[in-house]
């Protein structure tokens, strides 16, 4: 197995013997660090230290982590238009945040029977009130609440599109 010594050191291919008998020599442990390398690798340190490093990087990793979730606004064929502002204003502020947003069209009724095409541009024309830069994910398509359009975060140097 190569063996990295408690500084950094490269002491080589070493047996496991006489790895050992380092670690013992310095008053550390003989830690295994990379069992898949071929030699294997291990390093002379001290076992506490080890696992409060893996800790460490668990812990930043785990920060550093954004759970993205789909939230959803529905809105109505006669929803009125302060009602939109404020369901666009959600939408743009969940959006800011990293969560995709999936917008339902709620149909009942006669409405379900209604023309898709002019259903579609009402559904477009709530998209449009929505402040910032999107992407729609997935373009109005029928669902089984009415008409839904999922909208994800513009990265860098991305415009708006509708």
């Amino acid at each position: 197995m190569r063996v990295i010594g408690p500084e950094g050191e490269n002491f080589g291919l070493l047996t496991l013997s006489e790895a050992l008998g380092r670690a013992e020599e310095a008053g550390l442990d003989l830690i295994e660090i990379s069992p898949n390398a071929k030699p294997p690798v291990a390093k002379i340190m001290e076992y506490g230290k080890f696992q409060y490093e893996q800790q460490k990087k668990r812990r930043e990793i785990k920060a550093k982590s954004h759970i993205t979730e789909t939230k959803s606004v529905q809105v109505k064929v006669g929803t009125g238009e302060h009602d939109l502002n404020l369901k666009a204003k959600k939408a743009a502020a969940w959006l800011a945040e990293g969560h995709r947003v999936k917008v339902d069209l709620f149909l009942w009724g006669r409405y379900k029977y209604m023309e898709f095409g002019m259903l579609k541009e009402r559904l477009e024309r709530f998209l449009k009130l929505i402040p910032g830069e999107y992407k729609v994910a997935e373009p109005p398509a029928k669902s089984p609440k009415g008409l839904s359009a999922v909208l994800e975060r513009v990265g860098k140097g991305k415009s708006k599109e509708v």
